[in-house]
């Protein structure tokens, strides 16, 4: 078998979140082949920990790729205050003889998003709704990379590398089995400090809160970052219990049309004609998106990445652009309507560079800013037995 064969007889899948399968994603010619080691979202932590500790596993699998397909160029990408991750990767690539570079970022969220870390990269912006193979670059975080390695080595993507964190007694990096139990998690980091909780699966910012009836039934999948054990009664709890009502009646009687969310969204930034204050003025005087479908100013949510800068960090009246908008996509989806661009080049916001949001900064609106400065060293191997 060939790498690419490899990769798909291991079942290997996008670690970053998104979970698209990796041997179809690396079908193409490419300019750039791009390790994703920003660890996007704060308080997560496995990213920085395979790039400490597997560094020659993660290089060696960047050059096969490029070997495979020809690619010219290959990048790690991460945050410049990772000085630990950055002189084992650039070890390795000695170690190597190498060609692969790293390229340090700034530390601002959402620094991993694959559009914006293209940009940040290459220099060249990714169309909107498109992807970065129309710009000649692949993407792959480092997970996913070291499950490459694996394949490489016959071994199949069966267990996950995460982070639980959070109010437990022993926070972690863990790799554990696809399949194991929430619970188990929280229990392998010592177990939860409180009594009364609230379970995230995922980030701060993208994850989503499990419900306390499902929580005993749910499990560790491919596409599992983190488990965030928060308290009760903050942001995460109180924005899961809006509905669609609920935002929208807020967004008509509170929404000042600052255009903050706009100004900040990271997609905008790259020149994208996304404008969540404009979508936010719509669904409020309007009411059901499904009756709003045909409108370009709705149809231009499906741009959203999802990332909650809007409604974290830039809207000062606490309402819900991120959440309208994904509840637009998922019309959009089901009404079978993709996205029509227009126009063949876009230029970023000359005021980028500005309005790039401190990742600290995201976390303490979040409310997990304690959280994100703990000490997550401790390492859990977890066989599942």
């Amino acid at each position: 078998m060939n790498l690419i064969e490899k990769i798909e007889a291991a079942g290997v899948v996008g670690c970053g979140g998104a979970g698209f399968p990796t041997h179809r994603k690396l079908s193409g010619t490419f300019e750039y082949l791009i390790a994703n080691g920003a660890e996007c979202e704060p308080c997560l932590r496995h990213d920085r920990w395979l790039m400490r500790n597997k560094a020659k596993e993660i290089i060696e699998a960047m050059d096969a790729i490029a070997a495979e397909l020809n690619i010219p160029k290959a990048v790690v990408a991460l945050k410049g205050h990772y000085e630990e991750e950055a002189a084992a990767l650039e070890s390795a690539i000695a170690s190597r003889g190498s060609s692969v570079t790293v390229h340090r970022m700034e530390s601002f969220y959402p620094a991993g998003d694959e559009q914006t870390m293209v940009y940040e990269v290459t220099g060249r912006v990714v169309p909107p709704a498109g992807i970065p193979a129309a710009v000649g670059a692949v993407v792959d975080n480092v997970a996913t990379l070291y499950a490459v390695w694996e394949a490489m080595q016959g071994i199949p993507f069966t267990k996950k590398f995460l982070t639980v964190t959070g109010e437990v007694n022993v926070p972690s990096v863990m790799h554990v089995p696809v399949g194991t139990p929430i619970l188990k998690c929280i229990e392998l980091a010592g177990g939860a400090k409180i009594d009364d909780y609230l379970v995230v699966s995922g980030g701060p910012m993208m994850g989503f809160p499990i419900a306390p009836e499902k929580l005993a039934e749910a499990a560790v999948t491919k596409t599992t970052g983190g488990i965030l054990v928060l308290p009760k009664g903050g942001y995460h709890e109180r924005s899961a219990q809006l509905n669609i009502k609920r935002m929208l009646s807020r967004a008509k009687s509170a929404c000042i049309q600052c255009s903050n969310c706009s100004q900040l969204c990271p997609r905008h930034m790259l020149g994208h004609p996304l404008e969540p204050h404009k979508i936010m003025r719509k669904m409020a005087m309007g009411g059901d998106p499904k009756d709003m479908l045909d409108d370009p100013v709705i149809r231009s949510a499906a741009l959203c990445c999802e990332c909650g800068i809007c409604e974290v960090y830039a809207c000062p009246m606490g309402l819900n652009p991120r959440k309208i908008n994904a509840i637009i996509r998922s019309e959009l989806r089901e009404a079978g309507i993709r996205y029509e661009r227009t126009g063949d080049s876009w230029t970023p916001n000359p005021e980028r560079e500005l309005r790039k949001a401190p990742t600290d900064k995201v976390a303490a609106r979040a409310g997990v800013y304690r959280y994100n400065k703990l000490d997550v060293s401790n390492f859990v191997e977890y066989d599942g037995r």
